[in-house]
This record gives C-alpha cells, sequence and structure tokens, in this order.
C-alpha cells in the first residue's frame, strides 16, 4: 500500500512538472512568434499570440500546431496608392505547419477581421471626397455616406461598398441628387475601386461591414503565414 501511494505521489508530481514545462514551452513559443510578426509587419509593439491545444510540445514535435490566435494594431497596408493603417486585427489560424527549423509557422487556413476607419477610407479616396458613417439603418446594407464638393454645390449621398476580386473595396453611388449636368461629374469623382495590397499573404478580403468607427475587413484564406 506504501509502494502504491509513493508511486501516486511521484505520478502526480511528474504529471506537474510536464503540465509546468508545457506551459513554460508555449510562452516561449507565443513570444518568439509575436516577436517575428512585429518584426516582419513593422508593427510598433508586439501583437497578442496564443497558441491552443495541450499538451504543446506533442505537437511541437509533430510540427503542426492545431491552432493559434494572433491581435494585432498597427498593420500598415497599401490602399489604391496610399498607405493606410488598419486596426484591430484579428486572425484565427488552423492547422500551422512549423518550417524552416521552427522558423515560420503557416496556416493551412486562417479566417479574421480588421477595421479601416473612415479618415483613412477618405485619405485613400479622391480629394474633396469625405466618408463616413451611414447610420445604422444604411450601414446595414453596406452603405457609406459620402460628402462631395463640386463646383456648384456640396453634395451628400450614399454610396454601396462591396468586395471584389477578393483584395479590392468597390464604391458605387446611390440616387444621386437631380442636379442638372452633375451626375456624371459627381459618379466620376465616388465611384471608384480601392485595391488592397499588403495584407498577409494567402488572405483575401470576402465581405464588408461597417460600424460607426469604420469598415470592418471580413478576411480568409489558406496557407498564410503571419510572419512571413
Amino acid at each position: 500500500m506504501r509502494a502504491l501511494r509513493v508511486l501516486l505521489i511521484l505520478t502526480v508530481l511528474l504529471g506537474g512538472l510536464f503540465v509546468g514545462a508545457d506551459r513554460l514551452a508555449v510562452g516561449l513559443a507565443e513570444d518568439k512568434i509575436a516577436e517575428r510578426i512585429r518584426s516582419s509587419r513593422g508593427l510598433d509593439q508586439n501583437p497578442s499570440v496564443q497558441i491552443n491545444g495541450f499538451p504543446f510540445l506533442t505537437q511541437v514535435a509533430g510540427k503542426e500546431l492545431d491552432s493559434v490566435d494572433a491581435s494585432m494594431d498597427g498593420l500598415t497596408v497599401r490602399v489604391g496608392d496610399r498607405s493606410v493603417e488598419v486596426t484591430e486585427v484579428d486572425v484565427k489560424l488552423r492547422d500551422v505547419r512549423l518550417e524552416n527549423n521552427f522558423s515560420s509557422a503557416v496556416a493551412g487556413r486562417a479566417t479574421g477581421t480588421a477595421r479601416i476607419g473612415y479618415a483613412d477610407l477618405t485619405a485613400a479616396g479622391t480629394e474633396g471626397v469625405t466618408a463616413a458613417y451611414a447610420g445604422p439603418e444604411r450601414a446595414a446594407e453596406n452603405q457609406v455616406r459620402i460628402d462631395v464638393d463640386i463646383p456648384v454645390a456640396q453634395v451628400t449621398l450614399y454610396s454601396a461598398a462591396s468586395v471584389r476580386d477578393g483584395d479590392t473595396i468597390a464604391l458605387r453611388a446611390e440616387n444621386i441628387p437631380e442636379i442638372p449636368v452633375a451626375e456624371n461629374l459627381i459618379r466620376g469623382r465616388v465611384d471608384h475601386e480601392l485595391k488592397i495590397t499588403g495584407l498577409p499573404e494567402g488572405l483575401r478580403l470576402e465581405k464588408l461591414t461597417m460600424a460607426e468607427d469604420g469598415v470592418t475587413l471580413h478576411l480568409s484564406g489558406s496557407e498564410v503565414d503571419l510572419a512571413g
């Protein structure tokens, strides 16, 4: 009986040591991945990285992680011909392969969201055209408020926003006010396509949703490397 008791105590102690070692290893790995993402993406601070699944050491031995969640701010992308800062980037990576002697991690599939503020959307558009929140009802229909200055007046209208080709935000005005000879002028100013480049390779735009503080980009993809 005493021998059994000793065996049970040793088992508990060894199990505790294994769990402790596993959690220490996962913490170090999360820090390393965060540093690589920060360096490769030019971020001001390390992103938040969480490696899911237990035990971690078993996953490492197989060179594949079940899932990794990453959150970051300050990711710079190109929208049209302007550099724009994307905020609130949240990405869920699944089936993550550890490659190149663990120096990179490539996700078999990924989903995520990111936010572009209306001020940045305005900066990426045409001069004299301002984008803003359209209110809850119009936002639910994926519309953006547009204020445009033309020689005869300042006009407020609403543009429908959509995704094209997995990398482009398309804006098209609806119900342009009936101002003589102005429709073509207005449409030429406000209807445009903004191609987004600089997202992590493998991520594509799926859809857009509108919020008070900006446009939410919904992303998905395969073979995604945040630190690449």
